[in-house]
């Protein structure tokens, strides 16, 4: 069965909104990259700006059932804007749970990612359903968060 978990974006501030929520939540972060931390070889991900490359590309943090996950903008994704500045994240068991459930939601809306291999070893892929949500779907076979 498919986990649904919020997904907020930054505007260079996430690291610091991230160990504000841990020092209320409690816990540990599950993961946290930057985006110089990407290998450069991947089409899809262009290269960050020097300035980007500390950026938060991904963290989770576990808070009971749920992972609270986030991210920084970077001028290749445009700033975020508050109120526009999240997605709800799907994360499945299965490939064909991933695809049915993308397919599902993203039609009538517009994709902005299609389901594909990424380089941090999950299939995954990103929408806007046809009543303006930004969604993300993830299959990892081995779960990092």
């Amino acid at each position: 069965m498919a986990a649904i978990n919020p997904y907020l974006i930054f505007n260079g501030n996430c690291e610091e909104a991230f160990l504000f929520y841990k020092s209320v939540f409690g816990g540990e972060f599950g993961y946290m990259g930057r985006f110089g931390e990407m290998p450069s070889d991947d089409p899809n991900c262009p290269p960050p700006s020097p300035e980007e490359a500390n950026r938060i590309m991904h963290v989770s943090l576990p808070i009971g059932d749920t992972v609270l996950m986030g991210s920084d903008s970077t001028s290749y994704s445009g700033d975020a804007k508050f109120g526009d500045n999240f997605s709800v994240s799907i994360n499945t068991d299965s490939k064909a749970e991933a695809d049915k459930l993308f397919n599902g939601l993203s039609a009538g809306g517009k994709v902005v990612m299609p389901m594909e291999n990424t380089f941090w070893g999950a299939y995954f892929g990103m929408f806007t359903d046809k009543f303006g949500i930004n969604w993300m779907v993830n299959f990892d076979e081995n779960p990092q968060m």
